[in-house]
């Protein structure tokens, strides 16, 4: 049966993203990330090039991810921050790399996709605040940057919160969000 080069990517992408949240990129092994995809070490470097190609790709199928599933309204900063907490919250491993991606990449560029989805935001926070309906005394790229750090909600570290505690979180964070957005 031939083999299906998506379908390897796929699992090599899925068993990296495990491998590279528990244990960052100095820390993975690709030994481990081929057994768990069960394929050849070959194989990721040539799909992938080297270990730090295949942690990029991973951290940037993951914040495309994010960016799919997580819908902005600069109207409504504090929905948006509940949003990402929420998806952060169901995503954990995600919010991992971001903070390996930060420690062990933080010179690398952003994916394009990131960089144009933030400078779109910000021109949306921009047009909201020169509509009044966000606060205006805050340059948009440091208010978006203080939403994003809000949404973040103590994260990443487990214990995961009850039901309730995670209800709460999550109305304090609307709460923080809109009083700061507030023109």
């Amino acid at each position: 049966m031939p083999r299906d080069p998506a379908d390897t990517k796929e699992r090599i992408l899925r068993a990296a993203a495990a491998e590279f949240a528990e244990r960052g990129i100095a820390g993975a092994r690709v030994d481990r990330i081929v057994e768990a995809a069960g394929t050849g070490k070959g194989l990721v470097y040539n799909y992938f090039g080297s270990k730090e190609k295949l942690f990029d790709a991973v951290h940037n199928a993951l914040t495309d991810e994010t960016m799919e599933n997580v819908p902005f309204d600069p109207a409504n900063l504090g929905e948006y921050a509940a949003a990402l907490y929420d998806h952060n919250q169901d995503n954990p491993a995600a919010v991992r790399l971001t903070y390996w991606f930060r420690l062990e990449r933080g010179d690398a560029q952003l994916p394009e996709s990131a960089v144009a989805s933030q400078a779109r935001k910000v021109a949306a926070v921009k047009e909201a605040q020169a509509a009044g309906i966000v606060n205006a005394d805050i340059p948009a790229d440091e208010l978006l940057d203080s939403v994003l750090a809000i949404a973040l909600g103590g994260l990443p570290e487990p214990p995961k919160p009850t039901p309730a505690a995670r209800k709460a979180r999550r109305q304090a964070i609307v709460q923080a969000v809109e009083r700061i957005a507030a023109p």
